[in-house]
């Protein structure tokens, strides 16, 4: 083997280790990691003082609050994603999840065609708003052992403009809760 190989080799070599000290230094630049101000893990013993917590997060308003100014357009947006496995029109096939048409009022796991989970057959009862609202702000957590997979709404004002495109999906639309006990046909668009 000559010196020109030799140079060759080392050549390769050496350059080789310069890329890698590179990548190194540009991956440690674009994925630095956040260092905790504390090393380490918080440990919870039993009996020991609980530290004080922070300001506890302000609640959702009501749900009746929120209808008064729900928009339908707003819900047949945010409903897009209840589009991957449920249809919304009337004569809407069974997807992954029952047609929803005329879901506000229904009776749960009646909608013919769809073979509900042993969970919400037993939940029984009927989809009121309430019962709605509970349901798609966290399905799994409403009823325990349900088939849907989907993690939720957690935003109380989405929730609500669903809630009033789902009732407007009907042939007979229910009356909508009101702060005051009493019914009404439809929010009041804002001014």
């Amino acid at each position: 083997m000559d010196s020109f190989e030799i140079n060759k080799i080392a050549g390769a070599v050496l350059f080789s280790g310069v890329c890698v000290i590179a990548l190194n230094l540009t991956a440690g630049v674009i994925f630095s990691p956040d260092k905790p101000e504390q090393p380490g893990y918080a440990i919870a013993v039993a009996g020991a003082p609980d530290e004080p917590k922070a300001a506890a997060a302000p609640a959702d308003q009501p749900i009746t609050a929120l209808l008064a100014t729900a928009s339908a357009e707003r819900g047949q947006s945010a409903a897009r994603k209840c589009e991957a496995c449920h249809t919304l029109d009337k004569s809407g096939a069974n997807k992954v999840g029952p047609n929803l048409w005329g879901v506000v009022g229904r009776t749960r796991a009646s909608h013919a065609g769809f073979n509900y989970s042993a969970a919400m057959k037993a939940k029984g009862g009927s989809w009121t708003i309430d019962e709605l609202n509970a349901f798609i702000q966290s399905p799994k957590a409403d009823i325990p052992g349900t088939a849907m997979a989907f993690a939720g709404v957690p935003k109380a004002s989405e929730r609500a403009d669903i809630l009033v495109f789902l009732n407007r999906q009907s042939d007979n639309p229910q009356p909508l809760p009101t702060t005051t006990g009493a019914a009404s046909a439809e929010p009041q668009p804002k001014q």
